[in-house]
Parts: C-alpha cells; sequence; structure tokens
C-alpha cells in the first residue's frame, strides 16, 4: 500500500511520476464508482462519468489548489460529469438518517425501518440473498425518484460520510443549502419509500420481512 496522502500523489502525478494517477484510481475505485452508480442509475454510464473524471483530474492538476483535501475536490468534479449527463439524457426522476420511513414493522427501537436500515443494505450480509438483492433494488428505484441535487448530497453525506462542510465545498454552496438539501433529500427519500412498500392492512397476509439490523453510522460531522 502506497503510504503517501491523495495530495501528495496528485503532486507526484504533476511532476511527471510513473504510477501516481493509477494508485489515486485504485484507492478511490470502489467509493467513487458506487457513488456514481447510485447517483446516475446505471452501471455502464457511471464507468463512462469515471473515467471522464479521472480525465478531467488530469487535465485540471495543475489548478488543484493543495491547501484543500483531494477526496472533496474529486468527487465536486464526478458529480459534475454526472449532472452533464443526466442533463444530457433528460433523467431527472424533521427529519435526519435516524427518521424512521415507514412501512412494515422494523430494526429500531420503537419497532420502525429507518432511512440507516435501508441505506445499509450495500453492506449487510442478510441470510436470505434473494432478498438482499430485493432490497437493494427497491432502495436504488426509491434514489431515484429524488432530483439530482438531493441525490448527490444524500449520497455524499451519507455513503462518503463527508461533514456538511465537506459537501458545501465539494458541491460549492452554502452550508445552509447542504443543510436544507439533505433534510429535504432524507424526507423525499422517505416519501418515495413510503408510496413503493405501504403499511399493509389489517386484512392483509403477514407484511415481508424488513432489512436486518445493522449499525448506524454517525450522521455528517458539523462543520
Amino acid at each position: 500500500m502506497d503510504p503517501r496522502t491523495d495530495n501528495e500523489l496528485l503532486q507526484a502525478h504533476r511532476t511527471g511520476q510513473p504510477g501516481a494517477m493509477e494508485v489515486l484510481i485504485r484507492r478511490h475505485h470502489d467509493d467513487l464508482l458506487r457513488f456514481l452508480e447510485r447517483l446516475v442509475g446505471d452501471k455502464t454510464a457511471a464507468q463512462d462519468v469515471f473515467q471522464d473524471t479521472f480525465l478531467q483530474v488530469h487535465v485540471s492538476a495543475d489548478t488543484f489548489d493543495p491547501s484543500r483535501r483531494f477526496k472533496p475536490w474529486l468527487f465536486t468534479i464526478a458529480a459534475n460529469k454526472a449532472r452533464d449527463l443526466l442533463r444530457k439524457n433528460n433523467r431527472r426522476r424533521t427529519l435526519d438518517l435516524s427518521a424512521p420511513v415507514g412501512g412494515s414493522a422494523g430494526s429500531g427501537d420503537d419497532g420502525q425501518t429507518r432511512f440507516i436500515d435501508l441505506m445499509e443494505v450495500s453492506v449487510i450480509q442478510p441470510q436470505d440473498a434473494a432478498q438482499r438483492v430485493e432490497v437493494q433494488a427497491a432502495v436504488q428505484a426509491a434514489i431515484q425518484r429524488l432530483s439530482p441535487s438531493l441525490r448527490e448530497v444524500l449520497l455524499l453525506a451519507y455513503f462518503q460520510k463527508l461533514s456538511y462542510s465537506q459537501i458545501a465545498d465539494a458541491l460549492e454552496i452554502p452550508l445552509g443549502t447542504v443543510k436544507s438539501r439533505l433534510h429535504a433529500a432524507v424526507a423525499a427519500f422517505a416519501k418515495a419509500w413510503d408510496s413503493m412498500n405501504p403499511v399493509p392492512s389489517a386484512a392483509a397476509s403477514a407484511p415481508r420481512q424488513p432489512p436486518p439490523p445493522a449499525p448506524s453510522p454517525p450522521p455528517p460531522g458539523l462543520p
């Protein structure tokens, strides 16, 4: 494992040292590709945006401010490339990350399914693989109902665990806008999830099993 920081690797690439960019690509491959797949809703398109993102990193390397962190800058470029793709294809489709999202009984202390339980499906390992695939597909479908601006802030906050200030930096928006968008994004996700997973009536058959419990990650850090 290369001990150099992202900023050191980018500087090495700027000075022509071979292999530095390859290390950066490998280091951020999984996180960035997962983010892009959720954002654009298509694996092939996400791969294209991923490649375009690192091509832009190469082209813009000399403009990078070394006093900033590399990862927010990288995700700024990726989010912008994804927005361009979504515009081109015309594919617009009091809460927090622990808020209940309705539906059948879940794993929270009050028996409700929570947003964090649903979003953890990408890392948990339920015994029933078919159920895991079903829940992942449902979560992705709910995410795709969000507007791109809400979707990207939600994914940066949850999957990439960037702080509010880092998201503001990455998306080049005010801190207050980050907080209001995140609030709106979780509310929109909850509404979409409820519409796809209505609470069963008393006469209905037993509800399907909710996602299994998962550890709750901390919400985005305060600035």
